[in-house]
């Protein structure tokens, strides 16, 4: 039997790139290679007849290169309080094993080595319309967005992306700048780089347009 599920995640996610992140504007990454680190609220989700309404992921991932030439290292957290289900439902998700199309699917399967799963406890907060986040799982994730400042003014500028067709991962997302420290076998520090605030909303087709 197909597996029935949906989740409709806040989102917030840091990436090594500046503003322009070349995975959103179709460009080179910044640097030449990709490293972000990313977390969720889910707000309403099912995995069948499990509800995996209220609990809290984050991966992260990083390449040697860009995105597309693969060989990435990816490490998923799941929250600590999920149940056996909850657990097994949530790693088949955030590791694009759950069917239907979305980052999750893209980005593992640009990954050579997986690690295995860690249950943690998770503290996130995402604010999409403040362009506010913070991820934090102790002693591994330390992250923190903020709406980019305008030089001239001193005040929040906005920034935003629509997508009305063609993504896999949001049809909106407002954009920040991020400041995290991870540690652990796939580690990475930023400052003031890209910073990303959306739902995501899946379910076992892929994308829900709605979100």
């Amino acid at each position: 039997m197909t597996d029935r599920w949906m989740i409709r995640s806040n989102t917030f996610g840091n990436c090594n790139c500046d503003t322009n992140c070349g995975c959103q504007f179709q460009l080179p990454s910044t640097h030449g290679f990709c490293q972000f680190v990313e977390g969720g609220v889910i707000e309403e989700g099912y995995f069948n007849d499990t509800s995996l309404t209220g609990l809290n992921w984050a991966f992260m991932i990083s390449w040697p290169g860009e995105i597309a030439e693969g060989n990435g290292k990816e490490q998923i957290i799941i929250d600590e309080r999920a149940d056996a289900e909850q657990r097994e439902a949530l790693r088949k998700i955030i590791l694009g094993q759950a069917g239907g199309v979305s980052h999750f699917v893209v980005f593992n399967s640009l990954c050579t080595e997986v690690l295995d799963p860690l249950y943690l406890p998770i503290e996130c907060e995402v604010d999409i319309e403040a362009r506010t986040g913070r991820l934090k799982v102790p002693d591994l994730i330390d992250a923190t967005g903020t709406p980019k400042i305008d030089a001239f003014s001193g005040e929040p500028f906005h920034i935003a992306l629509t997508r009305t067709a063609g993504s896999f991962e949001f049809t909106y997302a407002e954009l920040g700048q991020g400041t995290a420290k991870v540690t652990g076998p796939v580690a990475m520090e930023f400052d003031g780089t890209y910073a990303q605030f959306n739902v995501h909303h899946y379910d076992q087709d892929g994308l829900v347009q709605a979100a």
